[in-house]
């Protein structure tokens, strides 16, 4: 019987084009997605976009367009962004899809029939940015710390969820990792968090906000964005809401996000499952910002890196490459062009590329055929072991070492000053051997440059050709 595994990425907010951010969370979930493939798992692996909320409508008004229009636009970016970083997704969820739209409602109406919903009042400082209200000591110097703006304050009618009807079962589910939060620091910051302050009720609704999916029982209302944006990990497969049953995929198998999102979804997303009776996720992976040259990237500082940048620069795979290999997986990055540039030629031009040309031009010139395929090697015992840790950076390392032992048997060996074809074919035959193996484990991360090098190493003449990553 196969295993299954269910991987997502939060679904993005259209507000903006695709960033560098959005681009190494789903570079990450595809390169899970596609290991877990090789492991012969049935694998569903969902990403999409969030398209609802006030900051929607500003936006799209500011733009000159409707609601539709826009997010239509900046959805399609999306889509086009991860077609072209080779992203192997199962599903790409639109929370405007009618059909989630539906499911959305039927859930709700389940929560605020069992009474986990009530009518109140909001009154709180409130950040347009994250469309969430804060509390005082959230703010650096009175301003939300990830928009630098200072909230308003806002009072007004809303329906609240309930959460704080599940604090310590969620709390428990956390320690004991029912529910598994990655990296640990960021799981002892989530205890810390819900230890010292517990969990309030929260809001679930905006009154006058025209753009959201209406409360069924009051269309004077509308669902707030986090509660509908929620559900797309269960809607992406198919669900359509609680009369239905619970998908074969759920509960997630990992849930890949940035450090922002830790709090929301460790909590509200969490008691909303509960609410609903289904199974909490079984683990949430939370990575770091990237800064460029230790500064955060904004317009106004001109170093916003954009994915379509990298690609133009670097081609699809070595991009990909760059950003999984550029920081522990789970830890802030500090990236820069100087720094790409730098890794680009040593890591893949100077090495995977370079040890490539050279085996395979000596196997050519010296007319030597050889017998390998895939098969055993040390070292896939360790890679098994980072990826299953999900520490994506440790297994790329793992396999770069391989390459440059590779190297230094070439260096110390010199099979290009040998005539005896029997000698050098010795040495060659377990470098291509390590050459086709490391294609195979590659081939999660760099699928294309792992297809060419395993058809080109598994021929029993294996013939030079072009150079796979020319030197930048």
């Amino acid at each position: 019987m196969k295993n299954k595994f269910y991987i997502t990425t939060p679904i993005y907010y259209v507000n903006a084009s695709p960033h560098i951010g959005h681009t190494y969370t789903t570079i990450a979930a595809d390169v899970l997605a596609r290991y877990h493939r090789y492991l012969g798992d049935e694998v569903f692996f969902l990403t999409g976009t969030d398209e609802h909320g006030a900051k929607i409508a500003e936006k799209a008004a500011e733009a000159g367009k409707t609601e539709e229009q826009f997010v239509n636009e900046v959805a399609q970016e999306f889509k086009l962004a991860w077609q072209t970083l080779n992203i192997s997704n199962n599903n790409f969820i639109r929370t405007t899809d009618p059909k989630h739209m539906s499911a959305v409602q039927a859930a709700l109406q389940f929560m605020y029939d069992r009474g986990d919903i009530y009518l109140g009042k909001y009154e709180g400082l409130y950040c347009r940015g994250c469309e969430q209200f804060k509390n005082e000591k959230d703010l650096v110097n009175g301003l939300c710390p990830d928009h630098k703006t200072k909230p308003e304050i806002m009072s007004e009618e809303t329906y609240l969820f309930k959460m704080s009807k599940y604090g310590q079962e969620l709390l428990k589910k956390i320690k004991t990792d029912e529910i598994k939060v990655r990296p640990e620091e960021k799981k002892n910051e989530i205890v810390s968090f819900m230890e010292r302050e517990g969990l309030q009720d929260v809001s679930f609704s905006r009154k006058n906000v025209r753009w959201g999916i209406p409360l069924p029982w009051d269309k004077n209302h509308t669902s707030y964005v986090w509660a509908d944006a929620f559900l797309n990990y269960l809607t992406g497969l198919g669900w359509t809401g609680p009369q239905d049953t619970q998908p074969a995929m759920w509960p997630a198998d990992a849930q890949l996000m940035s450090k922002d999102i830790l709090r929301v979804h460790a909590t509200i997303w969490q008691a909303m499952l509960l609410s609903l009776n289904l199974p909490t996720a079984k683990e949430l992976f939370i990575h770091g910002f990237f800064l460029v040259d230790g500064q955060k990237m904004s317009k106004s500082l001109g170093n916003v890196i954009a994915p379509q940048d990298l690609i133009d620069k670097y081609g699809v795979d070595a991009t990909r490459y760059l950003l999984m290999s550029a920081t522990a997986f789970g830890s802030d990055g500090d990236i820069s062009w100087k720094k790409f540039d730098e890794k680009f030629n040593a890591d893949l031009a100077n090495g995977l590329g370079n040890l490539v040309a050279r085996v395979s031009n000596l196997l050519e010139k010296n007319n030597i055929t050889i017998d390998i395929k895939t098969g055993a090697g040390d070292f896939k015992t360790d890679y098994a072991a980072a990826m299953q840790e999900l520490q994506l950076d440790g297994a790329l390392e793992i396999i770069w070492k391989i390459l440059r032992l590779c190297d230094e048997t070439l260096s110390a060996r010199k099979p290009w000053e040998l005539k005896d074809e029997t000698e050098i074919k010795k040495i060659l035959e377990p470098v291509a051997q390590d050459i086709l193996n490391v294609a195979e484990l590659l081939s999660p991360f760099m699928p294309e440059t792992a297809e060419k090098i395993s058809r080109q190493f598994s021929e029993p003449q294996i013939k030079k050709t072009e150079p796979l990553f020319p030197r930048i």
